[in-house]
């Protein structure tokens, strides 16, 4: 929808006029709740991949999750709490990437294309001067960009031939509320299938890179992914050829009312999922990844939405030892979509985190009229914090803003996560710090085994500990 309350312009195929997309659910309650949270007059904090990916990783974190939902700003709002985060990518390297990504797309995209064409060894024809399509992805707000993205992945499966989208809109439904993504590029193959590119600044030295990092990116991927296996869905819901045309572009159309409505239906969930058994035409585009049968007759509408399918090898490009030129590997992303699935169907919907909260909990920081400077007192916004529960880990440090705010709190409080999810497992319902000092230095005059395998094993490490100390006098315990 448009600020003046308009229906959003769905950009039809080249030549056709726009029309407007029927407006969504109204779910006004949920929007303005989380206006709220966030505060009336605050802009919407983006949600990007890696966020998400951060917090599938810690699906346990309903903190996270309704701040994230409601579009607030977690770094500004640490920074307020007086615990900034310490983690982010400087300005030099911003630079330095945003180079680098304008370097690999140079001449239409043509080289990022021969390089995926060459990684793929698939045996199909690679792409010749002026074979890569770059369609405009132009359209207003993110609403209308999912929808020409949409369109745009359409168009280019039924055309056959490459195709760059470059910096595409994609959606996906997190708790309830719709995140709007953007990859840097996905290529659309011959035979129907699309790629997710992936750019990064960090070096390949001798064709790998560093684990961390492509771990990572591979986790991004995923996001992106799963995101593009519901436009792909959606696609291969169109009519037989000679069906409705109407009703065609309304299955397309159907991607940006449903991202624009935080309330899913049952069927657009589903639509998120990965595809079912190949279908025919899915097996011959995989059978013959040149195309070679697609040009020696005319393909139907309902055999090129057939073949559209997201490929789970991402092309992951990078600076090539050190230089600026780009380099490349097909990276398996199965494992992390897999596990992005099934941890945001964990997560628990935004709409019964806001619920549970106190009556007036915002997240407003109250800012000046410059937008800089916060005027909401450090004890008000602590108690908004508060009132969610969080599931604190130290791999949040590099992933989350609020993350030092956390665990301030946590070690304040004396919680066993603050060491960390292993020790959290090990040490069972024990889930104080007291209660494991506790548990370790209290032994009965038997010795007698408690029953608690977890208790039992505290006792005997204490037990030991108190030897070592006994048989080196002069070495002094820990405090």
């Amino acid at each position: 929808m448009t600020a003046a309350g308009e229906p959003v312009p769905v950009p039809e195929a080249a030549g056709k006029p726009l029309r407007a997309a029927r407006p969504p659910r109204q779910v006004t309650g949920l929007r303005q709740r989380l206006a709220e949270l966030r505060g009336p007059a605050t802009v919407p904090h983006p949600m990007d991949a890696r966020a998400l990916a951060a917090l599938a990783a810690n699906p346990g974190c309903r903190r996270r999750a309704l701040l994230d939902g409601a579009g607030v700003d977690k770094g500004a709002l640490a920074s307020a709490l007086g615990a900034p985060a310490n983690f982010g990518q400087s300005q030099f390297a911003h630079q330095r990437g945003n180079s680098f990504e304008a370097r690999v797309k140079a001449d239409g995209g043509a080289d990022l294309v021969r390089l995926l064409h060459e990684r793929l060894r698939d045996g199909s024809e690679a792409p010749g001067p002026g074979a890569v399509a770059t369609p405009d992805l132009t359209a207003p707000g993110p609403q209308g960009r999912t929808a020409r993205t949409a369109l745009a992945l359409r168009e280019a499966t039924e055309a056959g031939r490459w195709a760059l989208l470059d910096h595409p809109m994609v959606s996906l439904d997190v708790a309830g509320s719709p995140a709007f993504l953007e990859p840097d590029a996905v290529v659309v193959h011959p035979d129907g299938s699309w790629t997710v590119v992936e750019i990064k600044s960090f070096p390949m030295v001798d064709g790998s890179a560093d684990p961390a990092k492509v771990g990572a990116a591979a986790r991004q991927s995923a996001v992106y992914t799963l995101a593009l296996e519901r436009v792909a869905s959606m696609i291969r819901r169109l009519p037989e050829d000679g069906g409705d045309t109407a009703d065609a572009a309304d299955a397309v159309d159907a991607v940006a009312v449903e991202t624009a409505s935080a309330a899913k239906t049952a069927e657009a969930a589903g639509g998120a999922e990965t595809a079912g058994p190949v279908a025919p035409a899915e097996a011959a585009a995989s059978a013959d990844p040149a195309g070679t049968a697609a040009r020696e007759r005319p393909v139907t509408r309902a055999e090129a939405a057939l073949r559209a399918r997201v490929r789970h090898h991402v092309l992951l490009v990078c600076p090539k030892d050190f230089s600026n030129l780009p380099t490349a590997e097909m990276v398996d992303v199965r494992k992390q979509l897999a596990v992005t699935r099934r941890q945001l169907d964990r997560l628990t919907r935004i709409e019964e985190i806001a619920a549970a909260l106190p009556e007036g909990t915002t997240f407003d920081l109250r800012l000046t009229d410059d937008g800089r400077t916060p005027t909401r007192p450090v004890e008000e916004l602590t108690a908004a914090v508060e009132a969610v529960d969080a599931a604190y880990a130290p791999e949040c440090l590099s992933t989350c803003e609020l993350a030092a705010h956390c665990r301030t709190r946590s070690r304040a409080a004396g919680r066993v996560e603050a060491l960390g999810r292993g020790v959290r497992g090990e040490l069972g319902g024990l889930t104080t710090m007291d209660a494991v000092l506790t548990a370790a230095m209290e032994r009965p005059a038997d010795d007698a085994p408690t029953g608690d395998p977890t208790v039992d094993a505290l006792r005997r490490a204490a037990a030991l500990r108190a030897e070592a100390l006994a048989s080196h006098p002069e070495a002094v315990a820990c405090r």
